[in-house]
């Protein structure tokens, strides 16, 4: 059972395009999606204009790395209480505007490298108020039946700004740097972020007013306290939240371990983002179908069928050795994820009021970003613990569990509620 309203005959990809305020802001993210993954491989080229201690070049691009990724986890639920709590219009086009300018600034900024991490550190930061920003703009700009296909075409853009930016960031940064051998980089990368600010600001969106006194007496904690409480009297949204967090628990997982599955099935190890990107197009792919015709799989148990669908490409990857029958596997592991992905991100959105919008899409953002940290750190000692084969069917088991036990508890608060 799938707990989300069936769209009604207006509904699908179709209805979205007639949608010039969803189109902007899709248009919008899109663009600033990839400036994100060029403004990381930007990061890593820039370590060579800053003067490394010999054998500190790795050191230098892991506290970069981890510099970047440390605002997610901290500061995750913070800009979702931020976001209910300002213009939702505000927080897109200041977060694109300042992460522009100060991407912008750095060729003008000493070549020092604690100066490199503080800027990496605050674009890092704003970017965690942009996202849930984002996620609550799109109920208040789409019906509600019309969600599903909406969540559907933002999972396929995501897929496709991952692909796009980390393919061409580096042929196109090597490119801008004809228009300015020490700042084309940056401009280029500034840009972007400034043509989504320009984006945001077209879009028109229709916000309750803020109430001043409340604004000046409601602590953020007091919010955060609040989001909890929602969180814990919501298990369709708790549940939904929880599968989020599985899928991206295992797909953080995978990014570890297909480094050794490339070579099991013939590539080098080298290459394993081509294992990657079939992922992706069996998202885009299964994005696109619950789009278009998600109302005739209303009544389907989707994410369990993902799950499972999921659990069954970890059971079997490990036994293969066949090139095309390992991406096809891959593309199979993405359609089942875009089950699950498509209708928990819709059932986040139809069950949580515009005013907790911003708390639960920062309590989201926040369980991700640390789901894609956990599995990083574990899987590959686990790896050389206990082997392949034995990671990947230990990960197929908890993945059945898992999905079994969301879909009969997803049932019983159904029924609780109805």
């Amino acid at each position: 059972m799938f707990p989300t309203e069936p769209p009604a005959s207006s509904s699908g990809f179709n209805a979205l395009l007639k949608n010039r305020p969803f189109l902007t802001l899709w248009i919008g993210q899109l663009v600033s999606q990839v400036a994100d993954k060029i403004f990381f491989i930007l990061l890593i080229a820039l370590l060579n204009d800053y003067y490394a201690a010999p054998g500190m070049e790795n050191s230098m691009r892991s506290t970069l790395m981890l510099t970047f990724t440390l605002p997610a986890i901290l500061f995750g639920s913070a800009g979702g209480i931020f976001v209910d709590r300002f213009s939702k219009k505000q927080v897109l086009v200041g977060s694109d505007l300042i992460r522009g300018l100060l991407t912008m600034a750095i060729p003008w900024l000493p070549r020092e490298f604690l100066i490199l991490l503080v800027l990496t550190f605050l674009i890092s930061t704003i970017t965690q108020f942009f996202a849930p920003a984002e996620q609550a703009t799109i109920p208040l700009l789409v019906r509600r039946e019309n969600l599903m296909a909406a969540n559907a075409l933002f999972t396929t853009t995501m897929m496709a700004g991952l692909i796009v930016g980390f393919a061409v960031g580096e042929p196109i940064l090597s490119l801008s740097r004809t228009w300015g051998e020490d700042y084309g980089r940056e401009i280029l990368v500034g840009g972007l972020y400034l043509v989504s600010a320009g984006l945001m600001q077209l879009i028109p969106i229709k916000e309750a007013a803020l109430d001043p006194a409340q604004l000046a007496t409601v602590h953020p904690l007091s919010d955060l306290k609040a989001g909890l409480r929602y969180l814990k009297q919501n298990r369709l949204v708790w549940n939904a939240m929880l599968q989020l967090t599985m899928l991206y628990s295992v797909f953080a997982a995978l990014t570890v371990l297909t480094i050794d599955l490339a070579s099991e099935i013939g590539l080098k190890s080298t290459q394993f983002g081509f294992l990657l990107a079939a992922a992706g197009v069996g998202m885009v792919f299964g994005a696109g179908i619950l789009g278009n015709w998600g109302d005739r799989f209303h009544h389907k148990p989707l994410p369990l069928i993902g799950f499972l669908s999921m659990a069954f490409v970890l059971g079997v990857f490990s036994f293969i050795n066949n090139l095309w029958l390992g991406l096809g596997l891959s593309i199979l592991m993405g359609l089942g994820a875009s089950m699950i992905g498509v209708p928990m991100q819709t059932l986040i959105q139809q069950q949580t009021p515009p005013a907790m919008h911003g708390k639960v899409f920062g309590f989201q953002n926040n369980a991700v970003n640390i789901a894609l940290s956990a599995p990083l750190a574990i899987t590959g000692p686990l790896t050389d613990a206990i082997g392949l084969r034995n990671v990947l069917v230990g990960m197929s088991l908890l993945v059945i569990l898992v999905g079994v036990w969301a879909w009969h508890n997803t049932r019983r608060v159904l029924r609780n509620v109805l």
